[in-house]
């Protein structure tokens, strides 16, 4: 059973940092591509960072230079360290993963099969 579990939203400043956590059960999170999305409310879930089993990253332009991802494989959890955040930053926060590539390669939702809960960014 796979399970994707979100933590660490909350409510900062601009200019302030957080790190969110995304932890993984039910397979090894450095088998396969993980993805970290973020999505306002009425507007579509757009995608931000994402990680290949390999460890290499990909980031969205708008936050770039700004975001970091990463994985500790020994706890099965991957990371979104987000700095100098900006409200526009505000949104949910979502991981996922794609159990059918090893390689991160599309923004598209629904390549992405097991989501997580969320957790909620608000940047003021």
């Amino acid at each position: 059973h796979v399970q994707l579990v979100e933590s660490g939203g909350d409510s900062v400043q601009a200019g302030g940092s957080l790190r969110l956590s995304c932890a993984v059960s039910g397979y090894p999170a450095n088998k396969f591509c993980i993805g970290w999305f973020r999505q306002v409310s009425g507007k579509e879930r757009e995608g931000v960072a994402s990680i290949d089993s390999d460890g290499g990253p990909t980031y969205t332009d708008s936050v770039k230079g700004r975001f970091t991802v990463s994985k500790d494989n020994a706890q099965n959890t991957v990371y979104l360290q987000m700095n100098n955040l900006k409200p526009e930053d505000t949104a949910m926060y979502y991981c996922a993963v794609d159990l059918t590539h090893s390689s991160c390669y599309t923004w598209n939702t629904a390549t992405y099969q097991h989501w997580g809960q969320g957790t909620q960014v608000t940047v003021s």
